[in-house]
């Protein structure tokens, strides 16, 4: 009987906002969670894509190198790809990706993406690595390398996450990319697709053929409040 995905997640983005970005987690205690996924090392040392059980981060100057298993992590979202077939999708932006995927339903569903294939720009940047004290997220937003690349092939590796998440994870999507050559990657700005096997996989048990679900739109404004005067 096949299992149904789970997401595996160390640490959180409010972690990170309030400036917690030392590594409490290694890079083999989080293999054993998942084969593919996104996250950071201690320090914010570069942006990492996990590929095929194989973890590796995107340096300040471009360059992308395997992680060794002691490494440590304070945020990294994991998941054993189920290697679903994909469908073949072609010539998206990462905005029209975007709009394409809310529109098949998708948008109170907390998911993993996968694109894999050629890419006719791509566009990403890592952050640099930070010593302590450390300051806050928003505060390194602007100490980043920016990369860009054409006719790139390689792998989209990321999640969705609903508003309900915001906090645990960044709502919305959260893409890093990685080339099959190594020459390109880091976390997503934008691209443009040339044509590429797109894979999704839901987590979470939710209920995702309930319309009303699917449809509602949470008032994430005075949801805490709601939540604190319905369970204190």
């Amino acid at each position: 009987m096949r299992k149904d995905p789970k997401l595996f997640q160390h640490g959180t983005l409010a972690m990170l906002v309030a400036g917690l970005f030392d590594g409490t987690m290694s890079i083999e205690e989080l293999l054993k969670h998942g084969d593919s996924g996104i996250g950071t090392c201690s320090g914010l040392d570069g942006e990492m894509v996990i590929l095929d059980g194989i973890a590796y981060t995107i340096r300040r100057n471009g360059t992308v190198e395997a992680l060794s298993g002691d490494v440590k992590t304070p945020f990294a979202c994991v998941h054993f790809d189920p290697k679903s077939p994909g469908q073949k999708v072609s010539g998206f932006s990462l905005p029209e990706l975007e709009a394409y995927l809310k529109g098949q339903g998708m948008g109170n569903i907390f998911y993993a993406v996968k694109l894999t294939g050629r890419f006719a720009k791509m566009k990403t940047r890592t952050v640099f690595k930070q010593e302590k004290p450390y300051p806050g997220l928003s505060e390194v937003a602007d100490q980043q390398a920016v990369f860009e690349g054409e006719n790139t092939t390689g792998t989209l590796i990321g999640y969705y996450a609903p508003d309900l998440y915001q906090g645990i994870a960044s709502s919305g999507f959260h893409l890093h990319y990685l080339s099959a050559d190594h020459a390109l990657g880091g976390h997503v700005l934008d691209f443009q697709l040339a044509e590429a096997d797109l894979s999704l996989t839901p987590f979470i048990h939710l209920p995702t053929s309930n319309a009303d679900f699917l449809q509602a739109n949470f008032d994430l404004a005075s949801l805490n409040d709601q939540i604190q005067q319905a369970e204190h």
